[in-house]
Formats: structure tokens, sequence, C-alpha cells
């Protein structure tokens, strides 16, 4: 059962929610200068151990993009991992659930400078059992476009960052859609405002490469391993134009949230023949190896994982 208090983390010490706060006036909040990561954790099928997925990746992208922001890390990436873990087991996590740690901006100075000896390392969590609540989604292209890297590196997972994200997903409830799809300025495909893009042409899964402007996506990789080591698929990386979007033999959506969504329609055109509610024979195969994969099914694959309890 969920605790009636939650336990967070915040510059060396686990404290109720309540208290792992920041002045009003801090850099993080008045202009979004921080980084986080979002770290998955699956309950096994024994129903008491967890696992939290690509534990040691999620890391090392946080301290890079800390790196990249001139924020700075004030624990090893080991340090980091095991705080993670520890912060699963104070709050005597037994179902799934969602950990972010971030690296914000605390100093209350006036002024967007980013400066090392300003960082703050949080860690909080939730019980998270679908971020997306529909088996399939009705997508439309934005007419926002994707921050380019030069201006704001989606690779860094930048706080301020998710504004981008926002004005796009408001865009699309407003006109009726459940999700949108940026492109860049170029006008290539980018990503979904929190979530990458898969197609399947020909039996082929396509994906555009992270300097499209998106994040180096850990979940992405992970199901490019699965689908070409484990399942056979064939895979190619290149760019995506926004009317192949349209005669895609099928479409879905990745990320630690999304997990694999698939996609209904894009523009409110159906996606293949539209039927079985959008849901294609390679995209329902990937999906079932996800699952299998981060509840501890596939032995193989156990290296990704990193168990809570015992």
């Amino acid at each position: 059962m969920l605790r009636a208090a939650m336990l967070s983390y915040i510059d060396g010490n686990f404290v109720g929610e309540e208290h792992a706060t920041v002045s009003v006036r801090s850099r993080a909040l008045n202009y979004g200068i921080g980084c986080f990561g979002g770290i998955r954790a699956y309950l096994a099928d024994d129903g008491r151990q967890l696992f939290v997925f690509r534990l040691a990746d999620h890391v090392r992208r946080l301290d890079d993009s800390a790196r990249i922001l001139c924020l700075r890390m004030s624990v090893s990436r080991s340090e980091l991992a095991d705080i993670v873990v520890e912060l699963l087991r104070r709050n005597d996590i037994h179902h799934d659930a969602y950990v972010r740690p971030m690296v914000i901006a605390t100093a209350p100075k006036l002024a967007p400078l980013l400066r090392e000896e300003d960082s703050s390392l949080v860690v909080w969590c939730m019980p998270l059992q679908r971020y997306i609540d529909k088996d399939a989604l009705d997508v439309c292209v934005s007419s926002w476009r994707r921050t380019p890297d030069n201006s704001l590196p989606a690779r860094t997972k930048p706080t301020g960052g998710y504004l981008n994200s926002a004005l796009a997903r408001r865009e699309a409830h407003d006109n009726g859609f459940d999700e949108a799809i940026l492109l860049t300025t170029a006008g290539m495909v980018s990503e979904g405002s929190a979530e990458h893009v898969f197609l399947v042409r020909d039996g082929v899964l396509i994906s555009p490469p992270s300097t499209e402007d998106n994040l180096d996506g850990i979940t992405r990789r992970s199901i490019i391993t699965m689908a070409t080591e484990d399942l056979g698929l064939s895979f190619v990386e290149r760019p995506i134009g926004r009317t192949e979007l349209y005669v895609a033999d099928e479409m879905f959506l990745c990320g630690t949230g999304a997990q694999v969504t698939p996609v209904r329609s894009v523009d409110r055109r159906p996606v293949g023949d539209g039927g079985q509610n959008g849901i294609g024979p390679i995209t329902k195969q990937i999906q079932k190896r996800f699952d299998d994969v981060v509840h501890g099914r596939v032995e193989e694959r156990r290296e990704w994982l990193t168990p809570v309890w015992g």
C-alpha cells in the first residue's frame, strides 16, 4: 500500500515531501534552470520484488545533462543509483513507480546564470501504473516546432524546455487530439511532446535519430535492441517526413512514461488499415516484449534491471 506521506531526497537528506522545498526566488523556478531524469520501477510477477529499469543508463544521462548545462552533480553516478534504490526502499514501494532525479539551480539570485555552485540534487518518487490512459492515440502534427538543439538542447532534458512540449500538447488537446508530434525547424519529424516516434513501413521499423532535436532516449534504444536482437526485426534510423506519418502501416510512441503506446490516427488519417484499434502486429510484438523485459521475465535482459529488494 502507498504510504500516507512519501519521502523525498534533497541534498543529502531523506525528508517528507513537505520539507523537500526550494525558495520562490530560486533560479530553477524563475528561469527553468535545471535538468531531470525519468526512471521507472516495475513490480515483478511475485508481487514483492521491484525492478528499476536501466538505472545506470538513466544516472549517466543525468550526469551528462548536468555537465552540458554547467550544473554540478553533488554525488557520483554510483551514489545517485544507490539513492534511487534507497528512496524506493524507504517508501516501502511494492508497486509500479516513477522516480525523478533532478539537478536544479536553487540560488535565490536574479539573472539566468549557470553556476556549478548553485546546484541542488533532488529525487522524488510516486506510484505510476499508466502514464497514458488509452490503448491507442489520435495524434496531430503540431504548429509548434521542436526547439533546436543549438537553442535549447533536448538531450539534456532541461526543465525549462518542457514549455515547448506543454504548448504543443495543449494545442493538441484543444483540437480534440490525445498527443502532438513536433517537427524540427527544417520540417522533419522530431518526437512527441514527451515520447519518441516509431513507424512501420513494409515490415521495417523506422525512427528518426536523436540528432533531429530529440532526446537520446533510453527506452528508444532499448526497443531498438529488443526489436533487432530479440525479435529479428529490420530497423532503419533515418529522418522522417511529415507525410510519411500519413502512409505508415503502423506507428507507436515510446518513452519512460508512455512505454509502448500505439497510434491510431495522425491528423485524422487512420494509421494502416485502421483495424484492431490501430494496433499492428509488429507494435504488438514489441509491446509484449517490452512488458516481459521490464517485469523480469526475460533472463537474457536481466542485466537491464536493478532489484530493489534482496
